[in-house]
């Protein structure tokens, strides 16, 4: 049987993007449907658009921090500072697996540009490197928030 960071990393492979991929995995739990967590989370994929920024399989991560333990009473510090703390303990995590948290400096590519865009698409990468990618996203944060 199939994990759910492996769910995720088959999500991922049947077009939606990282962040959708990692955000919609454990979005039930937290009380968003599977629909809206992707659309939330639509324009996340590729480092921000495709803009190479912070990887989507993190800000999906980062999101699930967010739906856990995220603050939403005005005067509830406490929580901002345990999203802040786990987000930052992921962060570490990641980074020490892979490098860095940025789409561009993780596949080595600028998907900002279409020539390289294009050169990223010939590869395999988006059906190796991305998913397990994604997977392992939804594997650290797991991890970190106890659940899976």
């Amino acid at each position: 049987m199939a994990t759910i960071a492996e769910k995720a990393a088959e999500t991922f492979k049947s077009g939606f993007n990282c962040a959708q991929a990692v955000l919609s995995s454990h979005s039930v739990e937290y009380g968003i449907d599977t629909t809206t967590a992707k659309k939330v989370a639509g324009a996340f994929g590729g480092g921000m658009a495709n803009n190479g920024e912070i990887c989507g399989a993190v800000t999906g991560a980062f999101m699930l921090i967010g739906l856990k333990h995220g603050k939403c009473i005005e005067d509830d510090n406490d929580s901002k500072a345990k999203t802040y703390k786990l987000t930052n303990t992921y962060i570490q995590k990641f980074k020490k697996e892979f490098g860095s948290i940025k789409c561009k400096e993780l596949i080595k590519y600028d998907l900002s540009i279409e020539e390289e865009a294009a050169k990223a698409r010939a590869t395999d990468l988006f059906k190796t490197f991305c998913p397990m990618l994604v997977k392992r996203s939804v594997e650290l944060v797991e991890e970190i928030l106890e659940i899976g």
